[in-house]
């Protein structure tokens, strides 16, 4: 018995829990539906949901704290020598049992503690999954038993359905507000960790980028440089030219495929479109370090320019084409999503239709389009792939989209890359940088937030 069998244990019972509690509903007033407050099926949902929800919660808390209990307890089972060592050390044993319990290493012969402590592991996994799942289905039964009592035809079952759907809902909120709040605090405290090493002005408003520290003090730059400016041009200037490729063809083909194209022909463009969104990065990766970055370079030469193997254009001209599906689609929904209504009020007083969808629909549909410029330019910011194979690893001050720059993103992958200690500027840079990044979509979201009132105060 794994996991999954228990999950599926779980739902086949609240299904059945579902179907039972309908028919009960059912039987309790001879068929005679009219007498029930609710319709039959709120009735069966009652019964899945009180059979479902507890045996859920105590899967999930499990799944949450199976990895913690269960090494705790094979760590208080080792030699006591083995637990005498330092807190690191013993870290480091611990994923090794860890690694080989689940066959990702192998034990050496000299190391028979280590084979007979994973051997332990998976003794107590196999002896958690089936504790699990006795108490799951014992959970299960009982519920639905209880719930099976409340089955009347005065019952108002929808009422309730509609108010634990509600609560599981409050919950879900609840658990992004404080998911978001956790990653903001983490990152922040990281951050302030780095401040305490490297200057807030330093950082801010340095010029050069070399995060590079020496292991000697004696060793040549054994200061690494952390000035992020580089990064943040190199970061505004790829996005800036892939939102100059992207919301253009974006937004023209939504207007296209919205206000124009037959039906036939939407069926199959919007689909092509909206192909490109599922191609990995990785691909229009090779695509630019192959094919774009090349021709760019050829193209340059032919007319004089020196232009980098790596460059800031290539990488951005192909993440626009990248983020075209993401303003094509959206844009092309809130377009279809203006009423009918106001088309055929302007063109009723002489409007012509490209009039009607400047000075009409664009306007009533302003809202929709930011948010999808919004999403495209959060997308940019934060690729990766294609900046790495394109536009290289070098931070350079530049202006020149010709040159090879690089991100933000690209720079915490770099940092973060091996095995590191969350104690030098190097490491703890990476979480500065996360920071910058976070208030940096903050402001875009500001700023399309006022966008988007200070117009619907104009419209309304």
């Amino acid at each position: 018995m794994n996991h999954m069998a228990v999950f599926i244990a779980v739902i086949g019972l609240s299904a059945f829990g579902f179907y039972i509690g309908r028919s009960r509903s059912i039987k309790t007033v001879d068929g005679e539906i009219r007498k029930l407050n609710s319709m039959p099926g709120y009735y069966g949902m009652f019964v899945a949901l009180w059979c479902g929800l507890p045996a859920l919660a105590i899967f999930s808390l499990w799944m949450v704290f199976e990895s913690s209990v269960i090494m705790s307890l094979v760590a208080s089972g080792l030699p006591p020598d083995i637990q005498s060592l330092p807190k690191e050390q013993l870290s480091l044993i611990m994923n090794d049992i860890r690694n080989i319990a689940d066959g990702i290493a192998v034990s050496e012969k000299r190391d028979i503690y280590l084979l007979s402590a994973a051997e332990h592991v998976n003794r107590l996994k196999f002896t958690g999954v089936l504790a699990l799942g006795v108490l799951v289905v014992s959970v299960c039964t009982t519920c639905l038993s209880l719930s099976m009592k409340h089955i009347k035809p005065n019952m108002r079952a929808r009422v309730n359905v509609e108010k634990t759907i509600q609560a599981l809902m409050i919950l879900c909120s609840t658990i992004a507000i404080f998911t978001t709040i956790g990653i903001v605090l983490s990152v922040l405290f990281e951050a302030i960790r780095f401040f305490q090493q490297v200057a807030f002005t330093d950082f801010i408003f340095g010029l050069h980028w070399s995060p590079q520290m020496a292991i000697r003090a004696d060793q040549v730059g054994a200061a690494g440089s952390f000035g992020m400016i580089p990064l943040l041009t190199g970061t505004l200037m790829i996005s800036a030219i892939a939102m100059l490729v992207a919301v253009p063809v974006g937004l023209m083909s939504a207007i296209y495929m919205s206000e124009y194209a037959a039906d036939k022909v939407r069926t199959v463009v919007k689909p092509v479109l909206e192909i490109l969104a599922g191609i990995p990065t990785v691909v229009y990766g090779f695509f630019a370090a192959l094919t774009v970055a090349p021709f760019i370079k050829d193209l340059g030469g032919n007319v004089g320019l020196d232009i980098s193997s790596e460059s800031a254009l290539a990488a951005g001209m192909v993440m626009g084409i990248m983020i075209i599906p993401f303003v094509s689609s959206l844009s092309d929904d809130v377009i279809n999503a203006v009423p009918q209504s106001l088309r055929d009020a302007s063109l009723g007083v002489g409007a012509t239709q490209s009039e009607t969808i400047i000075r009409v629909v664009l306007p009533a549909a302003l809202p929709g389009i930011v948010g999808s410029i919004l999403l495209g330019v959060s997308r940019a910011v934060g690729e990766t792939m294609i900046v790495v194979m394109a536009a290289g690893l070098t931070a350079n001050l530049t202006a020149n989209p010709l040159q090879a720059v690089t991100t933000f993103t690209v720079q915490i992958v770099t940092l973060l890359i091996g095995d590191q200690e969350f104690d030098s500027p190097k490491t703890l840079a990476a979480f500065a940088l996360g920071l910058v990044l976070f208030v940096m979509t903050l402001i875009l979201n500001i700023v399309a937030l006022y966008v988007v009132r200070k117009y619907r105060e104009q419209y309304e």
